[in-house]
């Protein structure tokens, strides 16, 4: 069996405007994959296409050779092990970091004790032991993204998808987010996919990087391939700067 989240060929529209067109996108377990684009390129289109939220206008996905096009949001969670972190957090505000992160393990079937136990640990693997018992309404963006990823591992995940993990996040932050990717990837060998505008994160991180542009594939690679690609860097950077010429965001 392939050990991969597959994108074949997907195709969104909405009202007649494409939003993908004819997409192939893979990522492997145990390897960080970068998906990178302007403004309105469908990325997050994509990730939800992937996960569930939403379904291709055509084209398939696929999560172990298994395909899971018509599979409901909560099913590929339990079943394909796709868990993802938003752009905003949706934390419940109301209840504690622990609590937020065991809910996560109940809801893929973890019992009480395990949940608890489960939660506990990521909290330790992320440095959140402290904040455990914190409301997790106002926590600040760097804690709430680590919340976030800690809610998606409670799920045992096989492939972790992030959209804009580092939004928010200042300059000082990214390192620490940095090492937490590397644990989901390295730790528990996961396949994550990871969006964000931060192009120097998206470099430091990333075993390969896969280019939108307009809802189509513009280009895929390593960083260093990437970065040498002048399609990109008219796309991307508007012909400034090759990517990872300069941190900040695009």
């Amino acid at each position: 069996m392939s050990e991969s989240l597959r994108a074949a060929a997907v195709s969104r529209s909405f009202q007649g405007v494409r939003a993908l067109e004819a997409v192939d996108l893979e990522v492997r377990r145990g390897e960080v994959v970068g998906l990178i684009g302007p403004n309105g390129a469908g990325k997050t289109t994509l990730i939800n296409v992937i996960t569930g939220f939403d379904r291709p206008t055509q084209g398939t996905v696929e999560a172990d050779g298994r395909d899971v096009t018509r599979w409901t949001v909560v099913r590929r969670a339990r079943s394909a092990r796709l868990a993802r972190t938003f752009q905003h957090g949706h934390l419940f505000a109301d209840l504690s970091v622990r609590e937020n992160v065991e809910v996560a393990a109940l809801g893929v079937g973890a019992g009480p004790r395990a949940a608890r136990e489960r939660a506990d640990r990521l909290l330790g693997t992320l440095g959140l032991t402290e904040r455990a018992g914190h409301l997790a309404g106002g926590l600040p963006h760097g804690v709430e993204r680590k919340v976030g990823v800690a809610r998606a591992l409670a799920t045992d995940p096989r492939y972790v998808l992030m959209d804009e993990p580092a939004a928010g996040l200042a300059e000082p932050e990214v390192p620490a987010l940095v090492d937490v990717i590397r644990s989901v990837r390295d730790d528990h060998g996961a396949g994550v996919l990871l969006v964000d505008h931060n192009v120097s994160l998206i470099m430091r991180v990333c075993d390969r990087i896969h280019v939108l542009d307009q809802g189509r594939s513009l280009a895929q690679g390593t960083p260093e391939e990437i970065r040498a690609n002048l399609d990109v860097t008219s796309a991307y950077l508007g012909g400034s700067a090759a990517p990872g010429a300069r941190d900040g965001r695009a």
